[in-house]
């Protein structure tokens, strides 16, 4: 079964604020997934503060976004069909490509299994972000019991700090 799937590019690189300008609409036709692959309907898909910088084409820590090509990004979605022995149609899974209505996932892409919990989560409180703020909380910072913490929600994954200097 092949699929029309709806994705979104980025169409320029912004000069300040991302417009609408900035982003164009695509139908492209995903095939079945052939062995080792996994065709998945994506149901929810984040939007993190990193993402803004990947729109500019300067060297980070993650490569830019690239012009003409879907946006990247952490999504969770229902597998439709399987090539691969023990993902099943129906599974839900975490996979880093988001920005679209379907993805074709390599099983030797990271692919994530979501257990019984809302998936909605795996992107939020048990997501990259959570994760990143937990590390660097408890074992950058070393963070004991009595420390005052600051979190400043507009700051993205690194808004928590321990009130001590960092090096």
């Amino acid at each position: 079964m092949s699929v029309k799937a709806k994705e979104i590019r980025l169409a320029s690189r912004p000069k300040g604020w991302p417009t609408d300008e900035t982003f164009e609409f695509a139908t492209v036709e995903l095939p079945s997934p052939g062995p080792g692959e996994v065709l998945v309907r994506n149901t929810f898909m984040s939007v993190d503060p990193y993402m803004r910088g990947r729109m500019n084409d300067v060297k980070s820590y993650v490569p830019p976004f690239e012009v003409g090509k879907a946006l990247e990004g952490g999504a969770i979605g229902e597998v439709i069909e399987s090539g691969v022995d023990d993902v099943s149609p129906g599974d839900l899974v975490l996979h880093g490509y988001g920005w679209r209505s379907h993805s074709l996932v390599s099983q030797f892409t990271k692919l994530t299994p979501i257990p019984g919990v809302s998936p909605s989560h795996f992107l939020g409180a048990l997501g990259m972000t959570a994760l990143t703020a937990y590390v660097g909380l408890l074992d950058k910072a070393e963070f004991k019991s009595g420390e005052t913490v600051f979190v400043s929600g507009a700051a993205g994954a690194w808004a928590a700090w321990s009130g001590r200097s960092r090096s």
